[in-house]
């Protein structure tokens, strides 16, 4: 039997990709992490399923239940928030899998920074200004952060920044990137992003502080960089009408000529 890891999106329920639906659906277990995944998407769970909140257990607990589950011959579909790629603790729980010779599989979701980037309706790369977005954190209990990831150098790329579990230390954030990006730079919050309870702040570097003192501590994201207020930016060249490209050559002599033919 099979272990399914799925990215559960974001929060809201119908973020949740058909993949994981169906294998929500075909699993008689479903481990969840309460404090993140919501309730609604438990009920694509069959009916009579054994459906264990993970926020409260440790992970060798975790991994007993799972194994219990395995031994039993029932597939399990695994629900983290968002997508299993970034910061979902998914790794420690694959190692040890690996090591009993449980199988698994993974299936992505829509990620958190990609469920702000919409609820601000912004594209974080625009031609000359930025074409690269870093996801990135500060330090915290649960995990520090290797001494080359520093938030200043992160900034002195100009990239968008996109910028994790910091809400709480947002001061230090403005204070690590305003040298990089200047003080009248855009920055927005995003509590709750796809949730009913979406909050939006927009703000500047300079502003984003006092904005945002009444906010939630938690479940927010932050991000930073000029896309975020863009009104005067390159157009791409992919729809420019004399770019040459595969799917629309310019004329007979075209590379791509033959191969539109």
């Amino acid at each position: 039997m099979t272990v399914h890891f799925i990215g559960a999106g974001p929060g809201a329920p119908d973020l949740l990709t058909l993949r994981g639906r169906d294998l929500i659906a075909a699993s008689p277990v479903c481990l969840y992490a309460g404090s993140l995944v919501p309730a609604a998407l438990l009920e694509h769970c069959p009916p009579g399923a054994r459906i264990v909140n993970t926020a409260p257990l440790s992970l060798d607990q975790i991994v007993a239940e799972i194994a219990e589950a395995h031994a039993e011959g029932h597939d399990i579909a695994r629900l983290h928030s968002g997508d299993l790629s970034i910061w979902s603790a998914m790794g420690e729980q694959l190692r040890r899998l690996r090591a009993l010779d449980i199988p698994f599989t993974v299936t992505p979701g829509v990620p958190a920074f990609a469920a702000a980037a919409a609820a601000l309706e912004a594209e974080l790369t625009l031609p000359g200004l930025t074409q690269s977005v870093v996801l990135t954190r500060t330090p915290g209990r649960a995990s520090a952060m290797p001494p080359a990831e520093d938030l200043a150098a992160f900034a002195a790329t100009g990239s968008t920044l996109a910028i994790h579990l910091s809400i709480h230390n947002l001061a230090q954030v403005v204070a690590a990137v305003a040298p990089a990006y200047g003080s009248d730079c855009p920055a927005a919050i995003v509590w709750r992003a796809s949730w009913p309870e979406q909050r939006i702040v927009r703000a500047t570097l300079a502003t984003i502080v006092e904005a945002a003192a009444d906010g939630p501590d938690r479940t927010a994201l932050i991000l930073v960089g000029r896309v975020l207020a863009a009104a005067d930016f390159d157009e791409s060249s992919l729809y420019a009408p004399g770019y040459d490209r595969r799917f629309r050559p310019q004329d007979s002599t075209s590379r791509f000529a033959e191969d539109s033919a």
